[in-house]
């Protein structure tokens, strides 16, 4: 059994609608589903990807509009990293990233930046030979829109901890502080570095989970070979899009095993994927109560924006 890469990466909002405007207009990645917090209908859970929605290229967030800032700290993961086409599209991105007032940090072929709420992430050029995972924004040329998920970094107080679960049970290659995921079609690298004095504050602006891609057919095999392993996973869980597995490593970083499918398109024809607001049949008889309580967004690809 082999794990896949990166499935997608979860973080946390307080602003839904200047989320999707950061997301969308200013990185060029497509909202490829509007739908809600099956553990907590009454927050949108907003999902932005390639073109096809593709594992691999699946970042979201759940949106709770009083959420407090928050800061990434041991147990957590810190900083998304991106692929890019070539280190011409670095200059692309610093131009573009200061001209609509995001600051950046430039290092050699890197370059650093956060979200509106103190997300992290990197832009690097990647030698990688997987499948890349454009997204299409008019704005933003093809050769340098971004490419999908290169990996992540996380704060871990022990490295050592986590040898184990992620070399033994999970097929990480490396260690202890810098692991390579590669699977059939799709590779990612997970990083430790030593964490900051202050504490983690889970909150706006930090990663809730990261979920690493299996198949359908090995999810019960993988939850077995996770438990022999020590950690305590939950049940599979139908996500409708997915099936899940969650459980925490070592370090306290929150792992999801995530099903390749059947994906976004299961309720949604292609071509208008995130256009409206999907629910999964299990909540589908409480779609007016849950609309009711949800504030209307604006997908840009479906209504005007304003301009940047």
């Amino acid at each position: 059994m082999q794990l896949n890469g990166i499935h997608h990466i979860t973080a946390i909002t307080a602003d839904a609608q200047a989320n999707i405007d950061f997301y969308c207009l200013l990185l060029g990645l497509r909202l490829v589903k509007q739908t809600v917090n099956q553990d907590d209908p009454g927050a949108y859970h907003l999902f932005y990807a390639d073109e096809r929605g593709s594992p691999g290229a699946d970042l979201t967030f759940f949106a709770y509009p009083h959420a407090a800032r928050g800061s990434a700290g041991a147990g957590m993961v810190h900083r998304i990293c991106w692929r890019l086409k070539s280190a011409a599209a670095l200059d692309f991105w610093e131009r573009r990233l200061r001209d609509h007032g995001t600051p950046c940090a430039r290092e050699q072929e890197r370059l650093r930046f956060s979200d509106p709420e103190g997300l992290e992430h990197e832009l690097a050029p990647s030698s990688s030979d997987d499948e890349p995972l454009p997204a299409k924004a008019p704005d933003i040329p093809a050769e340098c829109a971004l490419q999908g998920f290169d990996g992540v970094r996380a704060y871990s107080a022990d490295p050592p901890a986590s040898a184990a679960l992620l070399a033994e049970a999970l097929g990480f290659s490396g260690g202890p502080e810098r692991y390579r995921l590669r699977g059939p079609s799709r590779s990612a690298f997970y990083v430790y570095d030593p964490p900051p004095a202050t504490p983690a504050r889970p909150g706006a602006g930090t990663v809730h989970h990261i979920a690493f891609a299996a198949q359908g057919a090995e999810h019960e095999a993988w939850r077995d070979r996770v438990i022999a392993a020590g950690a305590r996973p939950t049940p599979v869980i139908d996500r409708f899009y997915f099936r899940s597995i969650y459980f925490r490593e070592p370090s306290g970083v929150l792992f999801e095993l995530a099903t390749i499918g059947p994906g976004f398109a299961v309720d949604e024809d292609p071509e208008h994927l995130g256009e409206h607001l999907s629910l999964p049949p299990f909540l589908e008889a409480r779609r007016a109560q849950i609309e009711a309580s949800l504030p209307p967004l604006r997908n840009p690809r479906v209504a005007p924006s304003p301009a940047r």
